[in-house]
């Protein structure tokens, strides 16, 4: 069996499995050493967000037949991309496509929060009223129909192997997991971990209430585009234990339900936490 061949008979499989084994090791954590104390039944929340992560795994289906490997094997076998044109090692190409594909989702993310239109979508992620595994895969259906067209597109200008994608498809999802867990890892470890990959404590400032941390540390997996672009904040000023978690326009335990997310990016307008809003003020 060829490796494009492999790819695409297992990659369902080994996605899935991945995302069972890393989900279930933060949902233990979270209950053995949890960080904060949660302000949420854990029922309702738990019960509400993966319902959505179900709803948004159908219609990503339904909407892209194709999936990011697929689409890497075509553009590999069709010479499409840049490192289709070059004479790049391939362990090489597969690190800059990591590399690459990551920035890409930092840029797509700061994107997300500087332009208020796009902020009414994202701002579903952030309404969650407590921050723990399955606030990592909080998104609204129509932002993850919108990251995929990015993320295709980034896949068809650089040409990334499908291997990378894959391994990057993974790493996401897994890293995601993590560094939204409510987990305790202790300082000196957290100090190091954030060198290398964006730790809980990292992230969590992101989902700060207030507007300045709330657009800070937009990183998902690699830790070093915040420090490079300037969006990087080490701690919350409140604390991680006294921190609130979530924004100002949804904070009842109603709008932790399925059907009232769905219905944020259409109500009230973009609010204050959009970049450019702040900006204009």
């Amino acid at each position: 069996m060829s490796t494009e061949a492999f790819l695409l008979s297992n990659e369902p499989a080994a996605r899935l499995g991945i995302f069972v084994a890393v989900f279930s090791a933060m949902a233990l954590w979270e209950i053995v050493t949890p960080r904060r104390v949660l302000s949420q039944a854990k029922a309702t929340r738990w019960t509400h967000n993966l319902l959505l992560v179900a709803l948004n795994t159908i219609l990503l289906r339904v909407l892209f037949p194709t999936t990011a490997v697929e689409l890497a094997l075509a553009a590999g076998e069709s010479g499409t991309g840049l490192l289709n044109h070059f004479a790049v090692p391939f362990p090489v190409a597969v690190a800059l496509s990591i590399v690459f594909l990551d920035l890409v989702i930092y840029l797509q993310h700061l994107m997300f929060h500087a332009v208020p239109v796009l902020w009414r979508l994202h701002r579903m992620h952030h309404a969650d009223l407590d921050f723990d595994v399955t606030t990592g895969a909080r998104f609204h259906p129509i932002e993850i129909a919108l990251s995929m067209l990015i993320k295709f597109a980034a896949i068809v200008l650089l040409g990334a192997p499908a291997i990378a994608v894959l391994a990057f498809e993974i790493l996401l999802n897994a890293t995601a997991m993590f560094n939204h867990a409510n987990v305790r890892i202790p300082p000196a470890w957290d100090r190091v971990l954030r060198w290398i990959v964006v730790t809980p404590d990292m992230h969590r400032v992101h989902h700060s209430v207030e507007a300045p941390e709330t657009n800070s540390n937009f990183g998902f997996n690699l830790p070093w585009w915040d420090r490079l672009f300037g969006t990087y904040r080490a701690q919350p000023a409140a604390g991680h234990a006294k921190m609130t978690i979530g924004i100002g326009q949804f904070r009842t335990g109603r709008d932790l339900w399925l059907d009232r997310m769905l219905a944020i990016p259409f109500q009230d307008d973009a609010g204050p936490y959009a970049i450019n809003r702040r900006q204009e003020a």
